[in-house]
């Protein structure tokens, strides 16, 4: 499977960085970075940085520094750090560059060099995928599918986790999202019903940085102050978000759906919720009526997931 990667790193980024570069089923083509967890100048150097420390050998391309519509909102220092890495380390030395193309020609121009084969995996807000579908509405039909860690759908009480009802990703550009929902490409969003479901305890954290050397010691420090934010909810360990999107582009099986048409409020007091008309149920929607329907992640094998993280790099 060949993927792009459309990113803000991001401690659980780097996480679904890693495995994508290191489980066999993945062949990692090119990384496009935008704004979220960071400012997309740190994004970026993030990107190459991490790219440096891991030995990937692919572009990077600098994306979107600001949503479509509206204004960004504060970053998450007290989640990512003020470096978006967990203020742990300073990158090592590297002479790595950007490509020269921004991020969402650089989408389009991989999508058509892959002729229909190409998989873009979205962690981050999605104002990449919408600004290359506006540069070419043909876009959709040179992408074999699109995966998308964003939104929250209610599924066993997960809601938002900015607002009740948003997610983080969609809430930074929830435009982009409504466009990139409503394209004709297949999507599939793991959202908040199934990351919040996926826990790497500290235990699991522990043995990842005991077991997976120079990585694995890498990851558990960057992971330490995301896990102290987590504590009044998990009790010890963080949730695997962005790795959980991965792991579903690389297995889907591991993930039940629910199919229909998505949008995402635009503005007003549930700005950033994403609702889905699911497949079956018969209302009075001329929202939703005719957009194409999209898959919604709501149950997963997280002992699956969990399993498939650590055996990228713990043999």
């Amino acid at each position: 499977m060949r993927v792009l990667f459309d990113t803000d790193p991001g401690i659980d980024d780097a996480m679904a960085l890693l495995m994508l570069a290191r489980d066999a089923r993945a062949e990692l083509v090119g990384i496009s970075t935008v704004f979220g967890n960071a400012d997309v100048a740190t994004t970026t150097a993030n990107a190459l940085a991490l790219c440096h420390r891991f030995g990937i050998d692919v572009p990077v391309a600098r994306g979107a520094a600001r949503p479509l519509l509206r204004e960004a909102r504060h970053f998450p220092v007290d989640i990512h750090g003020h470096d978006g890495l967990g203020d742990v380390a300073p990158h090592p030395p590297h002479e790595r560059e950007p490509d020269p193309a921004e991020a969402a020609r650089f989408i389009c121009d991989m999508a058509r060099r892959h002729g229909g084969e190409l998989t873009l995996v979205a962690v981050g807000p999605l104002t990449n995928l919408a600004q290359a579908l506006m540069l070419d509405p043909g876009l959709p039909r040179h992408v074999r599918q699109v995966v998308v860690m964003g939104g929250a759908f209610g599924t066993l009480g997960h809601g938002g986790n900015v607002t009740p009802v948003a997610e983080a990703n969609v809430y930074c550009d929830p435009h982009a999202a409504d466009r990139v929902f409503s394209a004709t490409w297949p999507v599939t969003v793991v959202g908040l019903d199934v990351t919040h479901q996926v826990l790497m305890s500290t235990a699991y954290l522990d043995a990842l940085g005991h077991d997976g050397g120079a990585e694995g010691r890498y990851l558990r420090e960057i992971t330490r102050s995301y896990e102290r934010f987590y504590q009044h909810r998990t009790g010890g360990g963080i949730f695997a978000h962005d790795a959980s999107a991965v792991a579903c582009a690389l297995d889907a099986s591991r993930f039940r759906t629910q199919h229909g048409a998505l949008r995402v409020v635009t503005d007003g007091l549930a700005l950033g919720q994403t609702i889905q008309s699911r497949r079956g149920h018969r209302h009075v929607a001329p929202d939703w009526n005719g957009l194409p329907e999209q898959q919604v992640c709501v149950a997963v094998d997280a002992t699956g997931v969990l399993g498939d993280f650590r055996g990228c790099f713990v043999r």
